[in-house]
């Protein structure tokens, strides 16, 4: 499919979350001839001779229209390819066709490999590992007057929100009784708990998070946490005891290390719902060919996939039927289109972006393995 006028031309300026890039719709992208060019630059001055070696090898083994496109989108993405990294910036994903006029360009704030691929389709999988790593989360750094709220997405960490309230620990003699002083500090610290929650509701509101990591010294934490309605209460991964004063490098690295334990869980339980299913009979499906023909179904809910997982095989460019470890042949037996060589993982992953399944990468799992690497929760 051509993509959209409007989806033509996309450059960032700055660092950008993974989940800020548009994968579906790059997974709605493909022609039948290989014109979408993608280039992931890594650590810079290995990566440019990495990426200029490739090229070459690339330019070598095309020839005619091809070719001609090849050098065009070269040229055109030229400043992008070689320049040197933004502040801030650790990797580079490019994505580029000079045929079609588009051009793609995302700074990232975490590492990638460096990687040349010309294919049909612009390559994929690099970005949704990423994306499966770093989910974009929220941490609330809170004590009984202080309040910071953080969204941590890709290594990108932004401060949304400070409250502060301001209690007295103490009053002169002769001053009000400690009955009305302690029935006022309480009421100043429910105010300004209320304050907090009602921030996190209109900060956090429509925002796809992995969920909420809420961290301080004492009580207040946990009273905050009974303040929150059932929404925002479900989201909450954990309550984490901090010294006071805690520095805010200090506070994403252990919202950091939280999330990745919360991560490591969810893939497990991923892998234990697919063995539950495959075991009791729930639809499910396992292995290349079962779950290919699951996703052209668009029965596929979830799918899981070992995260060093390749396969090859080919697809055929004008129906988009793919094939398992086998050489292309001249043309597609369904429909006679053109065959392309292709790593099935990055196919089946661009079908799941489309039919709209959720996919799951797992680092390790021995069942997974068994099955092929791959399998697949099924709708009906």
């Amino acid at each position: 499919m051509k993509p959209p006028e409007s989806f033509l031309k996309v450059i960032r300026r700055e660092p950008t979350p993974v989940t800020a890039i548009d994968l579906k719709t790059l997974s709605e992208v493909y022609d039948e001839r290989e014109i979408y060019l993608s280039i992931y630059v890594g650590d810079y001055d290995p990566s440019i001779r990495h990426i200029r070696k490739r090229l070459s090898t690339i330019m070598d083994a095309v020839e005619g229209k091809v070719k001609e496109n090849l050098i065009e989108s070269v040229e055109m993405a030229k400043e992008y390819i070689y320049g040197r990294p933004l502040p801030r910036e650790r990797g580079r994903a490019i994505f580029v066709s000079a045929e079609e006029s588009l051009l793609h360009v995302y700074p990232l704030a975490v590492e990638v490999e460096p990687m040349v691929v010309l294919d049909t389709s612009p390559f994929l999988l690099p970005l949704a590992k990423l994306r499966d790593d770093y989910e974009d989360y929220a941490v609330l750094y809170v004590d009984s007057s202080t309040a910071y709220l953080y969204m941590v997405r890709s290594d990108i960490v932004e401060k949304i929100s400070h409250l502060k309230t301001y209690l007295k620990n103490r009053h002169k003699k002769g001053g009000m009784s400690q009955m009305r002083f302690n029935r006022l500090r309480r009421e100043s610290i429910e105010h300004f708990f209320n304050k907090v929650v009602q921030d996190l509701k209109e900060e956090l509101s429509g925002v796809d998070i992995r969920g909420i990591l809420i961290l301080g010294p004492g009580e207040a934490k946990k009273a905050l946490y009974e303040e929150l309605p059932g929404q925002l209460k479900e989201k909450v991964i954990d309550l984490l005891d901090t010294e006071s004063d805690l520095k805010e490098e200090e506070i994403i690295r252990m919202g950091d290390e939280r999330a990745l334990e919360d991560e490591v869980k969810r893939s497990e339980a991923s892998v234990e719902e697919l063995k539950e299913a495959v075991l009791k009979g729930v639809p499910s499906a396992y292995g290349p060919e079962e779950v290919r023909d699951a996703l052209l179904e668009g029965r596929v809910r979830k799918l899981v996939i070992l995260k060093d997982l390749t396969i090859p095989g080919w697809i055929c460019e004008r129906c988009q039927w793919i094939e398992v470890r086998r050489r292309p042949p001249k043309k597609c037996p369904r429909c006679g289109g053109p065959p392309s060589v292709v790593d099935v993982v990055e196919e089946l992953y661009e079908l799941a972006m489309r039919t709209g399944s959720e996919v799951e990468f797992v680092s390790e799992a021995p069942f997974l393995e068994g099955l092929g690497g791959l399998g697949a929760l099924l709708r009906y």
